[in-house]
């Protein structure tokens, strides 16, 4: 005897898979993109002195925010 197994889940294929997930990629990048200017911003008003005690210096404010918006 022959059984008939079907094994339906909500992935989804075709177009709406890649619209769904071109908004999903659209959205992380967003929330990256709002990290980094954050972080960015924060870190430049900071003096130079207040940058050294944090062990940086003001050319790596950029590295460290994009270093921050990737771990987020």
């Amino acid at each position: 005897m022959a059984f008939a197994t079907d094994n339906f889940s909500n992935t989804q294929t075709g177009f709406g898979a890649r619209v769904s997930s071109l908004i999903t990629a659209y959205q992380t990048r967003r929330a990256k993109s709002r990290v980094f200017r954050q972080t960015y911003a924060e870190l430049s008003t900071l003096s130079d002195r207040d940058l050294a005690d944090l062990g940086l210096a003001r050319s790596e404010i950029r590295r460290v925010a994009w270093q921050a918006a990737n771990e987020a």
